[in-house]
């Protein structure tokens, strides 16, 4: 009953504050216009802004969960709680003026880095990885800080490429969250941080999720869509260093976007950080899915694999991971297929 009081604080703080940042955006003229770029489907202009809504919402929950002692462990303590609200303000700060003025993505990126910067010299870092062979691997600092930094950054553009269709992004962020909680229990103490930060994420998305849900009435904006990648990959380092159960969880978004990437740079010599139409999400639009149903599949993808990481030690996840990858060219092949039949015809 005690993971109620986080969850239902969270939920409730969301579904109080979104419309109050709703009104703000409005107030500041801060929208996302339909027809601007090839890649924007809405047809009506909607306010952005959102990730304010889900940055109040679980830090406030957090605030008035101080008191209960359920943030007194051996992993988090307050310089590192203030450490994870600066870094998350800044995003939000960024955010806003990029919602406003709309910066080019060399300058977006600038927010990105100050934050993981910060929660690396505040101590949160990868730290070591599970041994295939059994127990762990310790990784030496002068690896441990580029790693965690191109973890964040990861998580932080995967989240951000990933929010393109209504509630994809809250949701997947949703689904993580719920498998991080889940392994928290395995092997954290009773009511402990990673358990209850979890769960306030989980509220927060869950309520600003009843706005960002098809037709959304605002959107996460640039700030919100970097934030819940940064917090979900956050609490991966702290639930343990889950780094392998995120990948699952988040494995077809991160795949698409490393292959996204991949492209512009190499193959179209394009700036790799520009938004395009190409993303695996759109294309299920291209191929005749609704935006629901679209996104329920990519809801699917994620809880099937975060589930099943569950059940597995780490060899069993790393040959989930190949099968993921191979999932993940299969189905870029048959999209591929189905959209030139469909040009073809057309």
């Amino acid at each position: 009953m005690f993971y109620l009081i986080p969850l239902i604080l969270s939920f409730l703080l969301a579904v109080g504050f979104t419309p109050l940042i709703k009104k703000f955006a409005e107030i500041q003229n801060i929208f996302d216009i339909p027809f601007v770029e090839k890649r924007k489907i809405h047809t009506r202009k909607i306010p952005q802004l959102g990730g304010m809504a889900i940055f109040f919402s679980f830090f406030l929950t957090i605030y008035f969960l101080l008191p209960t002692g359920w943030f007194v462990d051996s992993q988090i303590n307050l310089d590192i709680i203030r450490a994870f609200i600066v870094s998350s303000a800044i995003l939000m700060i960024g955010g806003f003026f990029d919602d406003k003025y709309n910066f080019k993505p060399l300058y977006q990126i600038i927010f990105p880095i100050v934050a993981a910067t910060i929660i690396i010299i505040a101590g949160i870092r990868i730290t070591n990885i599970t041994n295939p062979g059994g127990g762990t691997l310790a990784i030496i600092p002068i690896l441990s800080i580029p790693l965690t930094f191109l973890w964040l950054m990861g998580m932080m553009y995967t989240t951000k490429f990933l929010d393109g269709l209504d509630g994809l992004t809250t949701g997947i962020t949703t689904i993580g969250a719920i498998i991080i909680f889940i392994v928290s229990l395995y092997w954290n103490s009773p009511y402990s941080a990673v358990s209850v930060l979890s769960l306030a994420l989980i509220g927060t998305c869950l309520g600003f999720l009843i706005y960002n849900w098809h037709p959304a009435k605002i959107f996460l904006g640039e700030g919100g869509s970097v934030l819940t990648g940064f917090l979900l990959g956050v609490l991966a380092i702290i639930s343990g260093s889950k780094i392998a159960t995120t990948l699952l969880v988040m494995g077809i978004p991160i795949l698409d976007v490393l292959w996204v990437i991949i492209r512009r740079t190499f193959w179209e010599k394009k700036m790799p950080f520009k938004a395009d139409r190409k993303h695996l999400h759109f294309r299920l639009l291209d191929i005749g899915f609704s935006q629901k149903k679209a996104v329920l599949l990519l809801y699917f993808s994620s809880i099937l694999f975060g589930v099943t990481s569950l059940f597995l030690h780490t060899k069993g996840k790393i040959v989930a991971l190949s099968i993921l990858g191979a999932l993940m060219i299969i189905i870029a092949i048959v999209i591929v297929n189905l959209y030139k039949r469909k040009e073809v015809s057309s």
